[in-house]
C-alpha cells in the first residue's frame, strides 16, 4: 500500500496554491484518489481539474506521471507549478536530449541536493510530478524505467482521446490501456471536459476495466454566452461582432489556412491586434504567436482548430467560429477555452449550408469504416439541431450530454425568443423543386428554381418549364436558405454527399409534401443572432464588480504583472491570475499576512512577487 505524508489536502491547497477552499467537486475526487481508487472525472473547462491531481500528487510518497497530448499544454502547466514552488519535471520533444536527461534525474533522484519545499516534495533531489506525452511514455524503455520507480498515480489529461467513440480519438492514446497491466498498484486518474455516456463507458473500460468511479461534475458553463448566426457575409458579420469586443483577447476559428490569413489581415486593417495561426506556419512562428497570445492583452488569434488545446489562458473573453465545427463535442470543447477564469465570455457561431455539405464530405473522406461514418454523421446532426434550436441553447446542449437544465437567460434564444411560424406551404414548394429536379442539385440551384430565377443553369436544364418553377417566388433567398437549414436539422431533408451535397427528401419530409403533416419553424430575424453589442454590454456590467478606484488599482497591478512576466519570458497568469489581482484590488492588503489571504497567493508566490505588489497597493 502506498503511503501518504501527513499533510492534509487543504494545507497543500493553501500553502502551495494560495486558495482557501476547493471548488465544487474537487475535494471528493481528491479523497477518492488518496484512497487508492481509479477515477474518470468529466469536468467543465475552468472547473479546476488540474488541482484534483496536483494536490494528491504532492501528498503521495511516490511519483505521479501526467500524460498530456501537447508540448504547449505541458509547458504551461509546468510553468504554473514552478511559479508556485513545486518541483516538477517534463520530458518532451521540445527540449534537448541533455535537458530531458536532467529532467529524468529529477524524478529518479540521481542528483545530489537536499531540502524540502512546501507541499512535501524534495527540492532538486526528487520531483513528485513528471509530464510525458503518450508516445514517449509507452515506449518499452520508459515503461521499464518507470516500473523501477513504482508510480503512485497516472493522470491522463484530455482522456476523450482514448476512446474511438470520442470526438478526438488518437491511436497513441489507445495504448494507455496497457498501463493497468504494467502498473497494477498505481491508481489511474483520467480527466476530460467532453465525453458523452458511451464515450465515458468506453474510457473507463479501456483504462481500468470499469474498476473505478465515473464522476460527472457537469457540463454547464453558465458564464459563457451562446449565439448562432446564419452566414450572410462572413467578413461583415465578423467585423460587427468584433466592434463589441475591441481590446479583449479572443480566438476566431476558421476552417482553412487561407481564411485564417485573410481574416487576420482584415482585422489588422480594421485596427485590431490580430495574428493568424495554422499548421502551415513554421514551428518558430507558431511558438511565438502562442507566446504573444499568452502574454499580451487584447490580442486576437485567427486560427484553425490546431490552436487552443495547449493554451491555458484564463482570460479569453470570446470565441467566434466562422464555420461549422465537426460536432457538438468539438464545439463545446472549443468554446470552453473562453472564460476559464469564471468571468463572463461571449461565444458565437456563423454557418451556412455549404458548411454542412463540407463537414459531411470530410466524414466520408476521412474514414472508410461505415460505423465510424454513421457515428460522426449523427454527431453532426446533433450539432445542426443545436444550431437551429428555437428553445434555450444551453438546454439543448446539456441535454445532449445527459443533463437537464432550466432556461439559461444567457443565449440568443432566451434573450430574444424566435417567433414560430407555419412554413408548410413554403417547404412544400421547396420540396417540389427538389423532387422535380431529380434530387440531383444543391440548395443554391433548388432555391433558384423555387424562386423562379432566370439563371443560365436553370435554362440549361430546362428547369424553367417545371411545375415547381417559381412556386416560392415571393420569398427571399435568405428565407428559403433558413427554411432549408431547419428542414435539414429536423430530418425532413437530407444531403447526398456522393452527389456533392444534393438535396433529397426523407420519409419524414415526404409526409409534409403529401400534406399529411405540417412543418413549423423559426421566422427569420431582422438581424439574426448577431447580439454582440447587447451581450458585450452585459459582459461589461458583470466585469464592473470593482469600484472606479479599485479598477484604477487593478490596471496598475496588471501593468506590473505584464512587466514581470515579460522579464521572466512567461505568460502573465504565471505571476498572478486576473482573479488574484481583482481580489488584491478589493482587499488592498498592506502586509504579508493580509497578502496571503488573497486568493491564489501562496507562500512561494508571495516570496517572489509579494513585496512588489504590496508597494503598488500601498502607494495607490
Amino acid at each position: 500500500m502506498l503511503t501518504l505524508t501527513q499533510k492534509a489536502p487543504r494545507d497543500v491547497l493553501k500553502s502551495v496554491f494560495g486558495f482557501d477552499d476547493f471548488r465544487p467537486g474537487q475535494e471528493g475526487i481528491i479523497t477518492r484518489l488518496m484512497a487508492g481508487e481509479n477515477i474518470l472525472a468529466v469536468m467543465p473547462t475552468g472547473a479546476g481539474k488540474s488541482l484534483c491531481y496536483q494536490v494528491p500528487a504532492l501528498l503521495f510518497e511516490n511519483l505521479t506521471v501526467v500524460i498530456s497530448p501537447l508540448v504547449a499544454l505541458m509547458d504551461n502547466q509546468v510553468s504554473g507549478l514552478r511559479a508556485n514552488g513545486v518541483d516538477v519535471a517534463a520530458i518532451h520533444s521540445g527540449q534537448s536530449r541533455d535537458e530531458n536527461i536532467a529532467q529524468w534525474r529529477k524524478v529518479s533522484g540521481r542528483q545530489e541536493s537536499s531540502g524540502q519545499t512546501s507541499g512535501g516534495q524534495a527540492s532538486g533531489r526528487q520531483a513528485k510530478l513528471l509530464y510525458l506525452s503518450p508516445e514517449r511514455l509507452m515506449t518499452p524503455r520508459m515503461l521499464r524505467a518507470l516500473e523501477r520507480l513504482d508510480p503512485a498515480m497516472f493522470v491522463i489529461d484530455e482522456a476523450h482521446c482514448v476512446s474511438k467513440w470520442g470526438p478526438s480519438f488518437r491511436p497513441e492514446y489507445a495504448q494507455l490501456s496497457d498501463l493497468k497491466r504494467h502498473f497494477p498498484k498505481a491508481r489511474i486518474a483520467a480527466f476530460t471536459a467532453t465525453a458523452d455516456a458511451a464515450t465515458r463507458s468506453d474510457i473507463a473500460q479501456r483504462l481500468f476495466d470499469q474498476k473505478g468511479q465515473i464522476i460527472v461534475q457537469g457540463f454547464d458553463r453558465p458564464n459563457l454566452s451562446l449565439a448562432i448566426a446564419p452566414k450572410t457575409d462572413r467578413k461583415a458579420q465578423l467585423l460587427r461582432f468584433m466592434e463589441s469586443v475591441r481590446g479583449q483577447s479572443g480566438i476566431i476559428y476558421a476552417l482553412s489556412r487561407k481564411n485564417t490569413e485573410d481574416f487576420a489581415q482584415t482585422l489588422s486593417g480594421a485596427g485590431y491586434k490580430a495574428l493568424p495561426y495554422h499548421a502551415g506556419l513554421d514551428a518558430q512562428t507558431r511558438f511565438e504567436t502562442q507566446e504573444r497570445f499568452m502574454a499580451e492583452e487584447g490580442l486576437v488569434i485567427v486560427a484553425t482548430i490546431a490552436f487552443g488545446m495547449g493554451i491555458d489562458k484564463p482570460d479569453i473573453r470570446f470565441v467566434y467560429h466562422t464555420n461549422l465545427p465537426s460536432s457538438l463535442e468539438a464545439y463545446y470543447q472549443e468554446i470552453g477555452r473562453a472564460g476559464r477564469d469564471g468571468g463572463p465570455a461571449l461565444t458565437a457561431l456563423c454557418y451556412g449550408l455549404d458548411d454542412v455539405a463540407l463537414r459531411r464530405r470530410f466524414i466520408t473522406q476521412e474514414s472508410s469504416e461505415r460505423d465510424h461514418q454513421i457515428r460522426e454523421m449523427k454527431r453532426l446532426d446533433a450539432l445542426l439541431t443545436y444550431c437551429e434550436a428555437s428553445t434555450c441553447r444551453r438546454q439543448v446542449m446539456l441535454s445532449y450530454f445527459g443533463e437537464a437544465a432550466a432556461p439559461c437567460g444567457n443565449c440568443d434564444n432566451c434573450e430574444d425568443p424566435p417567433q414560430m411560424i407555419d412554413a408548410s406551404k413554403d417547404l412544400r414548394a421547396l420540396m417540389r423543386a427538389v423532387t422535380e429536379t431529380g434530387s440531383r442539385f444543391g440548395q443554391a440551384h433548388v432555391i433558384a428554381v423555387a424562386r423562379g430565377a432566370n439563371t443560365e443553369r436553370i435554362r440549361q436544364f430546362g428547369h424553367d418549364s417545371l411545375e415547381s418553377y417559381g412556386g416560392a417566388q415571393d420569398k427571399s433567398a435568405a428565407y428559403l436558405q433558413a427554411l432549408t437549414r431547419q428542414a435539414l436539422a429536423s430530418g425532413h431533408i437530407d444531403m447526398d454527399i456522393e452527389r456533392f451535397g444534393a438535396l433529397k427528401l426523407t420519409a419524414k419530409g415526404g409526409a409534409v409534401l403529401s400534406g399529411t403533416e405540417n412543418f413549423h419553424c423559426k421566422a427569420i430575424r431582422a438581424r439574426p443572432a448577431e447580439r454582440g453589442e447587447k451581450a458585450a454590454r452585459k459582459t461589461a456590467a458583470q466585469n464592473s464588480r470593482l469600484s472606479q478606484q479599485d479598477q484604477d488599482l487593478f490596471r496598475q497591478l496588471k501593468a506590473k504583472r505584464m512587466e514581470l512576466a515579460r522579464a521572466m519570458g512567461k505568460p502573465a497568469y504565471v505571476v498572478f491570475s486576473d482573479a488574484s489581482l481583482m481580489d488584491m484590488a478589493q482587499k488592498r492588503p498592506v502586509n504579508e499576512a493580509e497578502m496571503l489571504d488573497v486568493s491564489g497567493v501562496g507562500a512561494v508566490k508571495f516570496e517572489k512577487f509579494g513585496a512588489v505588489f504590496l508597494e503598488i497597493i500601498t502607494a495607490a
